[in-house]
């Protein structure tokens, strides 16, 4: 079975083990999902991770540290400007400060406060907080 949005089935993983409080979650490994992951342990939502190598295909395997209340996939990826984030923060995060939108720019995936930072729009991809 091939999967329409693996980073949106890989966030739903994510969101169902932390309800069902396991400290950990395997995930099938591509480029984009270790970007992600690097983005939530730097700003302290996971813990460490490790590449488990499999025969077919290499895993994630993340350790979860709690701290996740919610993230998900936007659909549709809105693109974005500087002056923009304000409303999207106001949609998807439930208060100010508390949470981060994640945006795929030309420097990389970037939370909302490193895209404000750099002064860099992008495209909106997922939430977290």
């Amino acid at each position: 079975m091939t999967l329409n949005d693996p980073i949106a089935d890989a966030l739903s993983k994510i969101n169902n083990a932390i309800k069902a409080l396991n400290k950990t979650v395997v995930l099938k490994k591509s480029r984009f999902l270790i970007n992600l992951v690097d983005l939530l342990k730097k700003q302290n939502y996971i813990g460490s991770y490790e590449i488990v190598k499999d025969g077919k295909q290499d895993l994630l395997n993340i350790n979860l540290l709690g701290n996740i209340n919610k993230c998900g996939i936007i659909k549709p990826r809105y693109p974005v400007k500087v002056e923009e984030l304000e409303s999207f923060e106001k949609r998807f995060l439930p208060a100010k400060d508390f949470g981060i939108l994640i945006i795929s720019t030309n420097q990389g995936l970037l939370s909302q406060i490193e895209a404000k930072e750099k002064n860099v729009g992008g495209v909106l991809v997922a939430y977290c907080y």
